[in-house]
This record gives structure tokens, C-alpha cells and sequence, in this order.
């Protein structure tokens, strides 16, 4: 799997709205693409697509903005990143067939596999939370992550 931009985008404008002190308070887009470096015309329609989802709430007028829609610790980046890429998997094979019904030779075991990878990505950035991110960039160790195969 990779990452998008959009992904890496969508992940960095939430932890940048999570490390506020007072994260309450709604964030311009114009505020937040400076505070992150990202082109505020493209984090418009990231935080529009955020935004329907439910990962963020906004307020309109003077002293408007974006706020997280939930506490950081009840966002992973697995949401982050399926709400502007789509679900996550290790690519688009369709699913193994059932009974040993395939149509080519390997192709149910190889299907197997990648729908295994696909798992296994998602389980591991469902591991991680805007919490975590928080911690780490104030400092805080990095939270080791590891989980069954």
C-alpha cells in the first residue's frame, strides 16, 4: 500500500488541529495550511472530504474554521487515510474464491495473500491514534506497535 498525498496531507492538517492548546478553538484554512506548509486550495477539499466523514466539524463566519469532530484518542490514522483514499487494502484483486474455485492457476493462493497484506496494513494504522502522534511530536516516545500474524 502506498500512502497518498492526500492520505499524508489529510493525516498532517488533524494532528496540526490536535496539537493546539486549546483544540476547541476552530482553525482557518488559511492558519492551517501555514502551520503545516500544505497549498490551501487542496486542503480545502481534504477538510471538506474529512469534514463528511465526521472527522472534523466547522464553523462558519468570523473566528471560523475547522475542529476535530472527536478527542484525538478516538481517531487512528487507518480513518485518516480511508476517508480521502478509500479503503485500505494492498491493491484491487477482488477477493479469493471459495472452494478452490479459481479461474487461473495460483491466482486464489496469490489472492489470499494480498487480501492478508491488506489486514495487516489496516490493523497496524488502526493501532495508531492522533493521541500518539501528539505525544511523539511533543516529544514523547514513539508507541511500539506490533500485532499478531
Amino acid at each position: 500500500m502506498r500512502v497518498s498525498t492526500r492520505g499524508d496531507y489529510a493525516s498532517r492538517a488533524l494532528l496540526s488541529l490536535a496539537l493546539r492548546e486549546n483544540y476547541a478553538t476552530p482553525t482557518s484554512v488559511r492558519d492551517l495550511a501555514e502551520r503545516t506548509g500544505l497549498p490551501q486550495p487542496y486542503l480545502e477539499q481534504i477538510l471538506l472530504s474529512l469534514k463528511g466523514v465526521g472527522l472534523v466539524r466547522s464553523k462558519r463566519g468570523v473566528g471560523g474554521g475547522y475542529v476535530l469532530a472527536r478527542a484525538a484518542e478516538l481517531i487512528t490514522l487507518a480513518e485518516i487515510v480511508a476517508a480521502v483514499d478509500g479503503p485500505i487494502n494492498a491493491g484491487d484483486f477482488g477477493q479469493p474464491h471459495q472452494d478452490g474455485a479459481c479461474d487461473h492457476e495460483g491466482q486464489c493462493v496469490l489472492l489470499g495473500v494480498w487480501a492478508d497484506v491488506g489486514n495487516h496494513m489496516r490493523e497496524h494504522l488502526s493501532s495508531f491514534t492522533l493521541a500518539d502522534m501528539v505525544n511523539q511530536a511533543r516529544g514523547g516516545k514513539p508507541v511500539a506497535r506490533t500485532h499478531s500474524g
